[in-house]
């Protein structure tokens, strides 16, 4: 029986996938996916991806994002980051200030160049600050390692490309740049936030509404970038 009375914006009616020859685990997926409040509020407002409200929310309590800045996005499939970049610094489509990065294609946009490359292949990061024009203000990163199913094997190759993504801003970020990037829940990050507070002024985890309270994904934001050192930290690390 169809209920007549469906709302309107984000209220809908709940989706329930037929059992068929789905993995139970598969068709819950989908039906959260169908009934996800924020996957119609994307659909609705022309947004590329959900995870865009992961970076309004937490632009709109950190500002890290503001007119005028140079911005890399690394792992930028779909695109909803960069397009949210590109509105937030005002890019302009002739001049784009916001770069972004992945092995999958992603659909041109206005005010964003975006480069269909591997980031850990070695010219990578050339490739990047050659195409933003010089250095970056902010690094965005919300890649994540194409799952296998085993979560111990999926959270270290993800926290492997936060690691990297890290070392990439440390390497090219202005002075009192950000950097913000995907991790999960459950250890083996400390060697990467020890690094970070070295060279930010605040490191901490967030977890924006956007993200969903069953996941383990979490943030790493970097605020205020302190400047390159000309000699690495390697000697007196315990007296920290």
């Amino acid at each position: 029986m169809k209920d007549k009375k469906a709302g309107t914006g984000l209220r809908q009616l709940k989706t329930r996938v037929k059992k068929t020859k789905l993995k139970n685990s598969s068709r819950r997926w989908l039906e959260r996916h169908l009934n996800d409040p924020y996957v119609h509020r994307a659909n609705a407002e022309g947004m590329r991806s959900r995870a865009a409200y992961k970076l309004i929310e937490i632009n709109e309590k950190y500002k890290i994002l503001a007119p005028g800045m140079k911005v890399v996005d690394l792992g930028a499939a779909p695109g909803g980051w960069c397009q949210i970049a590109a509105q937030v610094v005002k890019s302009k489509p002739e001049s784009p200030s916001v770069v972004g990065i992945d092995y999958l294609p992603v659909d041109p946009m206005a005010g964003a160049i975006i480069l269909q490359a591997d980031f850990l292949d070695d010219d990578a990061p050339d490739k990047l600050i050659e195409a933003l024009g010089g250095a970056p203000d902010v690094v965005l990163s919300d890649m994540a390692a194409p799952t296998t199913g085993h979560r111990r094997t999926d959270h270290i190759r993800t926290m492997h490309l936060c690691e990297t993504a890290a070392h990439f801003a440390i390497s090219v970020l202005k002075p009192g740049g950000h950097f913000l990037s995907k991790t999960f829940q459950g250890g083996a990050e400390g060697d990467v936030l020890t690094m970070l507070k070295q060279h930010f002024a605040s490191v901490h985890h967030v977890k924006p509404p956007a993200s969903r309270a069953e996941s383990v994904e979490l943030y790493i934001l970097a605020r205020n970038f302190k400047g390159r050192k000309d000699v690495p930290v390697e000697d007196g690390d315990d007296e920290d």
